[in-house]
């Protein structure tokens, strides 16, 4: 029987292993875990959690069939409200959403609300569980640009509703983030984001990958001459910052946009893949984020021994803990209070060190976080021979240079209604790191939800003023 004011504890390969493969950390429940864990909901009648999710799912009621056994019927519960919950249950801030309003975790530790849905989902996709669908088509058709959370999320909303939905996705293979940015270790990518694409595909949604909308193509074309009578923009921010410090330019510099889809999207870390990637014996990873945690975990993994460099402390790092307290498990040294001043590189014009200056904490900045300040004099070298840039993205301009009246702010972000997802242009909507910047798969769920009710209701109220009705 589970502690009441403890978690049932999950599985994990050990650190020393974990860190020599890119084999998935967390082994998740099992049905008697599961169960057990289940046990621990108090079943709330004003049930904070669900405010706290992104996509509102119902979660004492999928949590109480688990508790019954009834693991299909949770998959349902689920289901209604999430197009994505094996993914969900992997890479979400559980801490800082759901959990962090369960009311068990007010005298104790909350439910492990991921790690159950994490096994409900993986128990339907073990079992071919199929989603619900919509039994006929409505007619209508719609376009959604990019195949990652938001526009995956927004075209199954759309298809359980009976719309016609092609996805579009620049890349030659659907899923965008999750299979480029997310490591294997963190999120398989045949075991977990193959299948939950197919639970997508089952619903009637069709992809069409290497289109390039604004070069294949652009939103103009596919409203004017394809047919579709909406279209929602969830390509994401895949644009990577950089500092501007001298050396930068130099070879063995990545973003890790760049570093991370090479290893994932195109196996570098697998040995049977002509991939090239620079594995570095010694590498810096420059952000605290969790691309950063992702960033620098791979690098271990590819042999190299790696090194941290955020600006601000640990209380400060916007990483999710379990992914520092992984990264740390595994090796990876921390450099906090940190900030690169330049790359130095040798006389062959390969990298040889960070010059790097200690900071110290000021007052908080615009969000609230205590504003970093340089300590004269306190510059020292860190030996590296790769330098990984993980200081965030933005999104892609190519679609909003490309589409006749799409308002954009000064971010390059596309402007749109957050009750709606509707941009400044008629029919066409936008949610997810495309409009926010980058952000978490599960708000970019969110916002593919919001973008799905407002097509709908845009497209129905057209039908409705078409008819004549009032």
């Amino acid at each position: 029987m589970a502690d009441m004011l403890k978690k049932v504890p999950v599985r994990e390969q050990d650190a020393k292993v974990r860190a020599t493969n890119f084999d998935e950390v967390c082994l998740g429940y099992n049905m008697e875990e599961a169960m057990d864990e289940a046990t621990r909901c108090l079943n709330c009648k004003n049930a904070k959690c669900i405010d706290g999710c992104p996509v509102a799912i119902d979660i004492p009621a999928f949590i109480r069939e688990v508790k019954e056994g009834n693991i299909e019927e949770a998959y349902k519960v689920i289901g209604r409200s999430s197009a994505l919950p094996a993914i969900c249950g992997r890479v979400c801030p559980q801490e800082s959403q759901c959990e962090g309003k369960c009311i068990r975790g007010i005298k104790g530790e909350p439910v492990s609300i991921g790690k159950l849905e994490r096994f409900v989902a993986d128990y339907a996709l073990e079992n071919d569980i199929k989603p619900v669908g919509a039994e006929t088509k409505n007619g209508h058709k719609v376009a959604v640009i990019g195949s990652g959370p938001a526009g995956l999320t927004c075209a199954g909303d759309l298809a359980k509703k009976g719309y016609d939905v092609t996805v579009f996705e620049a890349l030659h293979e659907p899923g965008g983030v999750l299979v480029y940015g997310i490591p294997e270790f963190r999120l398989p990518k045949e075991k977990v984001v193959a299948k939950e694409l197919e639970k997508v595909k089952e619903l009637g949604v069709k992809f069409e990958t290497n289109v390039v909308i604004g070069r294949s193509t652009t939103i103009d074309q596919l409203m004017e001459d394809e047919g579709f009578e909406a279209v929602f923009i969830g390509s994401g921010a895949g644009l990577p910052m950089f500092m501007g410090i001298p050396g930068e330019n130099s070879n063995g510099v990545f973003s890790a946009n760049e570093y991370l889809t090479r290893s994932n999207l195109m196996k570098a870390f697998d040995d049977s893949y002509d991939t090239p990637i620079i594995a570095g014996k010694k590498v810096a990873v420059v952000g605290g984020g969790n691309v950063a945690m992702d960033a620098a975990r791979t690098a271990l993994r590819l042999g190299a021994d790696v090194h941290i460099i955020y600006r601000r402390s640990e209380a400060e790092l916007p990483a999710r803990v379990e992914e520092v307290h992984h990264a740390k498990e595994e090796g990876v040294v921390f450099n906090l209070l940190t900030n690169p001043k330049k790359i130095n590189v040798d006389e062959n014009g390969n990298i040889s060190s960070v010059t790097v200056i200690r900071m110290e904490l000021g007052e908080p900045d615009a969000s609230g976080r205590r504003r970093p300040v340089e300590v004269p004099g306190s510059e020292y070298d860190i030996q590296v021979d790769t330098v990984i840039m993980a200081l965030g993205t933005s999104p892609n301009p190519l679609i909003s240079s490309t589409t006749k009246g799409l308002e954009t702010n000064r971010r390059k972000c596309i402007v749109a209604d957050e009750d709606s997802g509707q941009t400044s242009k008629e029919g066409v909507f936008a949610g997810g790191d495309a409009v926010t910047g980058a952000a978490t798969v599960i708000l970019a769920m969110g916002a593919g939800k919001v973008g799905a009710k407002g097509i709908d209701e845009y497209l129905t109220g057209k039908e409705t003023r078409g008819s004549g009705l009032q």
